[in-house]
């Protein structure tokens, strides 16, 4: 009996635990905004990764035509397109532990290039939004900050 509430007791700390990793990464889940005003981006849980689309655009229209923006700078010709409105440019990303999201990639709609990123919360409205090419020393870093919570 003993060894069976041991068990009985090790399995419920082992989810309790998961759940709260889960709930951890969680907190990345909303609205948010880049620094340079021009998008909001709506970061949501898909299976067991994160993933942020364009829910929000500063200009939705390009100037010379006045229909919907599109992914003009996209190097696969079947992209271009593609409105960016809805562009899910953060895909892959893994709560690793404390406040950082890695191993996703995020697009840049601006040059057409796609980046490995590392997400790193700093507080809970702020993210250092980190996009490098091999190795996270040789990139750039971006603050995104926080508008709206997702509601459960």
């Amino acid at each position: 009996m003993k060894n069976l509430l041991l068990l009985v007791l090790s399995t419920f700390t082992l989810f309790a635990h998961s759940i709260s990793a889960q709930d951890q990464g969680d907190r990345i889940i909303g609205i948010w905004e880049p620094s340079n005003g021009k998008a909001r981006v709506k970061i949501e849980k898909i299976g067991t990764r994160y993933y942020g689309k364009i829910v929000w655009l500063k200009e939705p229209n390009d100037p010379e035509t006045g229909k919907p923006k599109v992914d003009k700078n996209n190097s696969d010709a079947n992209l271009q397109t593609v409105p960016l409105k809805g562009y899910r440019l953060l895909k892959d990303f893994n709560f690793k532990s404390g406040n950082e999201w890695d191993g996703g990639t995020i697009y840049d709609p601006e040059n057409g290039s796609t980046y490995d990123c590392v997400i790193t919360m700093k507080d809970n409205n702020t993210l250092d939004i980190r996009g490098f090419i091999g190795i996270s020393a040789f990139g750039r870093t971006d603050v995104w900050k926080r508008l709206q919570t997702q509601k459960k």
